[in-house]
């Protein structure tokens, strides 16, 4: 069906750039022939993918736009791929992994680093989201090795570590020293999904103790700050806590959780199967570490 990949990377730099202008630029081609080239596309599929603003400066991509975009994506990704592994004589392997975004970046980026240092052979390429999403992704095909927060021994893995939880506070606030009850516990939260999330507010409604939403993020660097600057109370590892964070006092005892590395349906080939490996050691490493603090 599409035989031409030139039409597919118009149509990722357009949605990319909301401007046929910008596009051009892109892909070193002029505005009208970007033009043709969408039009020739919608021919091919029989539907509008993109729709211009009231003012006509800038386009959007209509819901099938916005899946073919996905699509081509992962066939240019897979084109270029292909065209480098020949270029190195076959040698080139690539790995694509997903990594929570509620795990501690610095570490996370270090490991990855040290990977691609010691095997330069092998391209990686990583995708950041809540652990939820990264299982839809492996399940869909879009990575092949996924480090997920999750309940433990809720499934199979290619290993899984434990995770200490704790109610983290900042160091200066008193916010769980209201013995009374009277005021809610504002809390610094994940979205929805997240199994800290689930952990805070469960504990807190069994315990029969109010609570607000004051802050919510995505990143674990965004709920430290809040934690930090004492807009919140949050449910962390231990291994997250800061030096401005203290363990909160009065709180309900939370259950431990899990960090798991899961692999999709498909064989891992050798370069997947060398980080699977080399985040098995840096994991373990760490982890005998933070045992060894505690």
């Amino acid at each position: 069906m599409f035989d031409d990949l030139v039409l597919l990377r118009t149509l990722v730099s357009v949605v990319d750039e909301g401007s046929f202008t910008r596009a051009g630029d892109r892909v070193h081609r002029t505005q009208s022939t970007v033009s043709q080239q969408i039009r020739k596309l919608e021919e091919v599929v029989g539907r509008p993918l993109l729709v211009r603003d009231r003012s006509g400066t800038q386009v959007t991509a209509t819901g099938h736009g916005e899946l073919l975009a996905q699509y081509a994506r992962r066939l240019l990704a897979l084109s270029q791929e292909a065209a480098d592994a020949m270029a190195s004589d076959g040698r080139v392997s690539t790995v694509r992994i997903g990594v929570p975004e509620d795990f501690d970046a610095r570490r996370m980026s270090a490991m990855l680093s040290g990977f691609v240092a010691a095997r330069p052979e092998v391209r990686l390429e990583t995708v950041a989201g809540m652990s939820t999403d990264l299982r839809q992704k492996l399940a869909g095909g879009e990575i092949e090795i996924a480090l997920v927060k999750r309940e433990p021994g809720s499934g199979p893995s290619l290993a899984a570590w434990p995770e200490t939880l704790v109610w983290a506070t900042g160091a200066n606030t008193t916010w769980d020293r209201d013995e009374s009850g009277a005021q809610p516990v504002p809390l610094a939260l994940f979205p929805q999904g997240c199994v800290y999330r689930q952990r805070a507010i469960r504990c807190l409604d069994q315990a029969q103790r109010r609570w607000r939403a004051a802050f919510g993020s995505h990143s674990l660097t965004g709920i430290q700050a809040a934690v930090s600057s004492g807009l919140g109370i949050s449910v962390l590892p231990t291994t997250a806590l800061l030096s401005d964070h203290r363990v909160c006092e009065g709180f309900p005892e939370l259950a431990p959780t899990e960090l798991a590395l899961l692999a999709g349906d498909s064989a891992l080939n050798k370069g997947q199967r060398s980080l699977v490996d080399f985040l098995r050691d840096e994991l373990d490493r760490g982890d005998q570490g933070n045992q060894g603090r505690q």
